[in-house]
Order: structure tokens, then sequence, then C-alpha cells
């Protein structure tokens, strides 16, 4: 098999990533996808049981990469949403039957729930199919630096002190979700990329950008106090990875809006990987049509 370069007017990190582990062509000219492998991932805010979830994304994903330590960092399964109007494709079945796939073949999952997904905090400690229920998790890299694995909803202070208003905003959140369906389904049409609305609103909304700062604020405040190297949260749907105050801070995004994961290379470098990218880079246009998960017409989830 030959080896073919990635283009070269993608992002750095990305051109970088693809380079490494090659695309592999097959002899007849078909070009296949590559495994990546990592030492460790992290996705979170899955919210499997919406219409919004990505779950033919997230499979896709899973399917592509391999690694030591998977880490599902909190709303796997939105417990909110379920309660409210039950909703279940068959891809999040798929999803979790990959998910405990890969830990029978030997990687260490290692599940932290969140609010969306509290009743699991029930079982803290206990093991599920290979699959171990922590509250949080204390991750060493491969470089040595120890970092705080939360979902984060506990630093949260609309979660803990008026759950009242976490409902309601997770109702306006569902709306905006549906609204930017339907904006990416026009968008695809017209040959444009996907767009996320929500993400957009969070910028330009000066409440929104400041609630996100003082949440990441707290969170590396709590590992910096701990004497910790860093902290990986997910929570409030915004990838991200910057030091803040000699704290490491990641962020690993969600798989309704960014598609994004955080992770580790084997020599303990950190990155947040978007999926939309490496779909993109890798040129797999069959993988982006089965990105678009087949939804009620109520919901209209044609995206990615």
């Amino acid at each position: 098999m030959s080896s073919v370069k990635p283009p070269g007017d993608l992002p750095a990190p990305l051109a970088a990533l693809l380079a490494t582990y090659g695309r592999q062509v097959p002899p007849d000219g078909c070009a296949a996808p590559c495994t990546l492998r990592f030492r460790a991932i992290w996705i979170s805010d899955i919210h499997l049981g919406t219409p919004g979830c990505q779950a033919s994304a997230l499979l896709e994903f899973l399917r592509r990469t391999e690694s030591r330590y998977l880490y599902l960092v909190g709303d796997i399964i939105d417990g909110w949403q379920l309660q409210r109007r039950w909703y279940w494709h068959p891809s999040h079945n798929d999803v979790i039957q990959k998910i405990l796939r890969k830990a029978r073949k030997g990687t260490e999952v290692v599940y932290i729930p969140g609010n969306h997904d509290e009743g699991a905090r029930h079982f803290l400690e206990l093991a599920f199919g290979g699959i171990t229920i922590r509250s949080e998790a204390i991750h060493q890299t491969a470089d040595g630096r120890r970092l705080l694995v939360t979902h984060g909803d506990l630093f949260d202070g609309v979660i803990q002190c008026a759950r009242w208003l976490a409902l309601v905003g997770d109702l306006l959140y569902t709306l905006v979700l549906k609204l930017n369906q339907h904006f990416n389904a026009l968008r695809a049409k017209m040959g444009l990329p996907y767009w996320s609305l929500a993400r957009f609103l969070k910028h330009k909304v000066k409440n929104a950008v400041s609630y996100i700062c003082a949440f990441e604020e707290a969170v590396a405040r709590e590992a910096r106090e701990r004497g910790l190297d860093g902290v990986v949260c997910g929570h409030i749907h915004h990838p991200e990875m910057r030091m803040i105050d000699g704290v490491l801070y990641c962020n690993d995004g969600d798989w309704v809006e960014s598609l994004c994961a955080l992770v580790e290379h084997e020599d303990g470098r950190l990155a947040i990987l978007h999926w939309h990218d490496v779909v993109a880079a890798t040129g797999k246009q069959q993988a982006a049509a089965e990105m678009r998960p087949q939804v009620p017409a109520w919901a209209i989830a044609d995206d990615v």
C-alpha cells in the first residue's frame, strides 16, 4: 500500500495528525479511512435519547479511533429529555454497543455521569460490561501531568442553586437545536458547510460569554487547589484548551453541536479533535452522508 499526503490547505494540527497516521489507499485506488490511534480519548455530552444527538457521526468516530483509555465525561444519555418525551434512534443502541465492544477488547472505559444522566451516580464504583462508573477520575498523561476528569456540573451555579432555571434553559437549548437543524438542512441544499447556530449565539450573548468564563475559571481553580496540573471537563458544549492561572483547562466539547473529542497522543500531547475536519480531510464523503441521522418529521435532524 502507498501513503498519500494530506491536503496542504488544512489547519496545521490536523495536517500534522493525518501526516502522522497517513491515509492508506488500497491497490484498486479507492481510498479507505485510516485508524487514528491515541493513548486516551475523552468524549462528553453525547445526549443519547435526543433528536439532536449526532449518533451516526459519533459511531463513525468510535469505529475509526482506538485508545488505551476512553473517558465518557457525562451527559452520555439525556435523562431529562427522555422524561419529557421518549426518543431513541437505533443508532443510539449502536453507539452503546460499540463502547461496550471496546471495553471487551481491552480499552479501559471510565464513565463519569453528568447532570443529564445523574441517575448513574447511584452506581458509583461499580462496573457494567467492563465500564467503571466514577464521580471523577485522575488521569496521568504519558509525560507525567495529572489531570482531574469531571463532567463539570458541580461547578455550575445554575445547576446547583436554581435547578428550575437549568430545566428552562434546557428547553430553550432544545429549541435552538431544532432551529439549527432546519437552518443547516437549508445550508446543505445550498452546498454550504455545517454552521452551529447555538455556538454563534453563545459567542454573541454577553451573559453566555461571562457564564462560560466563570465556569472555566471555577473548574481550573478546583484543579489548582488539589495540586493537579490540569482538568478535563464537558458540560457547557464549548470545546477549549488553554492555560488558566498555571492550570491546563480542557473542555472536550460535545456531540450535538461541535462534534469534538479531546485526545492524548502517545507522547502525552493533548489536542482537540474536530470530527468535521477529519472527515473533510480524509475525503470520506460516504461517512458525511451517513452522519445525517434519520429522525421523525417533528425533529428534522438533517445535519452534518
